[in-house]
């Protein structure tokens, strides 16, 4: 590789030397450059080679114009692939096929293999068949093998077969809560070439949501197929240098308001603002009061608000968790060194990068809210959500000319009618909000209280629950809270995305007839991130994303 820019240098760490490219050897200072352009800055110095990256590609991104229309296009070398089952199968039947045409053309299939790391997470074939019962995971997740046994029996094979991939097993977790737990290196330690390198951990996934990460201060994003296929086998990304929107959050949030409340708002700013094909960076003083997870349900949701990332710097915070989830203290240290070596450490009160604009919210203005009926970014404040939810019920039922009435069943014993709003699903699910402590005790805690006071799950109402990890599971065990879930009907009935993906399984019998019967504008109520008509369920016409107490509270009510 070349190294024009005379940046390739030594961080002594842990004892070792590891070879890195320092931004600050650049003779431009390049310390307001954006956090994310910094780690894109790295790749192209570390991939120098006057064919994919030359000299001009670099220059490009150390002068960044951050109000230039994007038109210098680079290759950009992710550290790593991750997948899930659904995109990720095709992707490993590709190698596969890649042994066969290696075998019949008298050459050894055993050579061809991932160059990059490539890990598949298998959690989108999950579906909620049986709710509301002890043993609906066992049920679950049998119906699960049942249907997926020749699928899971090959990616088995893969990861025996395969060097450089690794396969985490049905009923885990979701990928995107598994990448920040467990799979994320923030700082890559790998030996390339027989040299010792410390470099930022980068990824691209074959999920929309892989933006999760970005709360880690990893770079990473959505791609298709090919994409993901093609950084595997070592191809470069190639990709525009994008424009940089800057978030700023102030203060801290008021009591009551949870993490959805503030990525629904976000959602809504920044849709209005417009940064499709964007990085969103957030930074300010709000930072100090965010906690990891509330980060990771900011970077999520990327996908909804339209960005490419949306991306949180390396900090205290950042090694926190690394240390609360397990990490290596070797790897601590290593992170820490590497991104205060790089300019890449945010520290309190440091002053924001440049950005090509920036968008400003003081986190005491967030308030307890939904979103839908049919788009993430329609926001209705909780305080409105009744008025709200009878226009946009008029405004769909003028639109398909839609008539309905009452309808009536009955489910073990009891008796029902429902009518158009009634809410049939309320699901604590998804990547988003499922792996965040502070939601999921909160559910809890209002499960507790509900219980307490005699109330009860309308009997219409399918209700499930499906942790991001089982780690979620063993912190609501260790606080007493999974048994006031499960008296409201919130049993645990899998690991996997489920609801969010229209894996929602079907609806009782008595229910499904009453909707058809009416015509009715039935209502789902889930933790999610997304909630098109028709995505959660095929009967049910409007769905709003909430925060997991507020799904609670919703199964509790059974109607908008």
């Amino acid at each position: 590789m070349s190294n024009s820019f005379s940046t390739r240098s030594t961080l002594n760490c842990n004892g070792k030397d590891y070879e890195i490219y320092r931004l600050p050897a650049l003779e431009k200072d390049v310390s307001t450059l954006p956090y994310s352009l910094k780690v894109l800055l790295e790749n192209l110095l570390r991939f120098e080679d006057d064919k994919t990256v030359t000299r001009d590609d670099i220059e490009a991104l150390v002068n960044w114009d951050p109000n230039a229309a994007p038109s210098q296009e680079i290759a950009y070398r992710p550290a790593r692939v991750l997948m899930q089952d659904f995109t990720g199968v095709p992707a490993v039947v590709d190698l596969a096929a890649m042994r066969d045409a290696m075998k019949a053309l008298g050459g050894d299939p055993e050579k061809i293999n991932p160059l990059q790391p490539a890990e598949l997470v298998i959690d989108h074939s999950i579906q909620i068949d049986s709710f509301g019962r002890k043993d609906s995971m066992d049920v679950n997740a049998r119906i699960e093998y049942q249907r997926n046994q020749e699928r899971y029996a090959f990616l088995k094979w893969g990861q025996k077969a395969f060097s450089n991939f690794k396969v985490v097993p049905p009923d885990t977790g979701i990928v995107h809560q598994v990448n920040l737990e467990y799979l994320a290196r923030v700082v890559f330690a790998q030996k390339n070439d027989g040299v010792l390198q410390a470099y930022p951990d980068t990824l691209v996934g074959t999920d929309s949501h892989t933006t999760m990460i970005n709360g880690l201060g990893v770079l990473g994003w959505g791609v298709g197929g090919i994409e993901a296929e093609a950084a595997m086998l070592g191809q470069p990304v190639s990709m525009l240098i994008p424009q940089v929107v800057g978030f700023k959050l102030n203060g801290e949030l008021p009591e009551g308001a949870t993490a959805t409340d503030l990525v629904l708002l976000v959602v809504e700013m920044l849709r209005a603002h417009g940064v499709v094909g964007k990085f969103v960076e957030f930074f300010g003083d709000g930072l100090d009061h965010l906690s990891l997870a509330d980060r990771a349900t900011l970077a999520n949701m990327a996908p909804e608000y339209g960005a490419t990332c949306g991306i949180f710097p390396i900090d205290e915070e950042t090694l926190n968790y690394l240390r609360l989830s397990g990490r290596s203290e070797e790897q601590i240290a290593l992170t820490e060194a590497y991104a205060r070596e790089q300019g890449m450490f945010r520290v309190k009160g440091q002053a924001g990068a440049t950005y090509t604009s920036v968008v400003e919210l003081e986190l005491a203005d967030v308030v307890p809210s939904l979103a839908g009926p049919k788009r993430p970014q329609d926001r209705v404040p909780l305080s409105d959500s009744k008025r709200m939810f009878n226009e946009a019920l008029t405004a769909m039922k003028a639109e398909h000319k839609l008539v309905s009435q009452p309808a009536s069943g009955s489910i073990n014993g009891q008796d029902f009618e429902l009518g158009d709003g009634a809410v049939v699903i309320a699901s604590i699910t998804s990547c988003t909000n499922t792996s965040n402590p502070s939601v999921m005790l909160g559910a809890g805690l209002v499960a507790r209280k509900a219980a307490a006071k005699g109330l009860k799950v309308k009997p219409w109402v399918k209700t499930s629950l499906a942790p991001g990890s089982q780690v979620v599971t063993e912190y609501l065990n260790q606080a007493g809270l999974m048994g006031d879930l499960e008296t409201l009907g919130f049993h645990v009935i899998g690991y996997g995305c489920a609801t969010c993906i229209g894996n929602s399984g079907p609806l009782p019998e008595p229910v499904s007839k009453a909707i058809a019967d009416g015509n009715l504008s039935a209502c789902s109520v889930l933790s999610g991130n997304r909630n098109f008509e028709g995505r959660v369920h095929a009967e049910v016409r409007m769905n709003y994303l909430a925060s997991p107490p507020l799904v609670v509270a919703y199964a509790i009510a059974g109607t908008m």
